[in-house]
């Protein structure tokens, strides 16, 4: 008969694993101006943020009668790209639409 080991076995690993938090996220913000056409917005917030005709509307009118509006929540990396990109929209066709970003609370 062979000879068996009757050893409690130790294992030398630890037992915790290391959770990956989640990247913080960041919500773009659309600033009311007063010279920016209406019609342009939506189209930039239909282009940029693949809304629909009827979200880009209600999201401008939000910032027109607020000031501000949050468009959308992305990692901070996609929120300051949109963002960059719908103000360069405006700057290109030469009106002074801003996006920012902030981070969620």
């Amino acid at each position: 008969m062979p000879d068996i080991d009757t050893k409690p076995r130790t294992d030398t690993r630890p037992k915790t694993r290391k959770k990956t938090q989640r990247p913080r996220l960041h919500k773009v913000i659309l600033l009311n101006d007063d010279y920016t056409p209406r019609e342009f917005v939506v189209q930039v917030l239909k282009a940029v943020f693949r809304m629909s005709e009827d979200q880009a509307y209600r999201v401008m009118m939000t910032a027109h009668r607020r000031d501000a509006c949050v468009v959308a929540v992305y990692t901070k990396d996609v929120a300051e790209s949109k963002a960059s990109e719908g103000t360069e929209h405006g700057r290109k066709a030469g009106h002074p639409l801003t996006f920012t970003t902030e981070p969620e609370e």
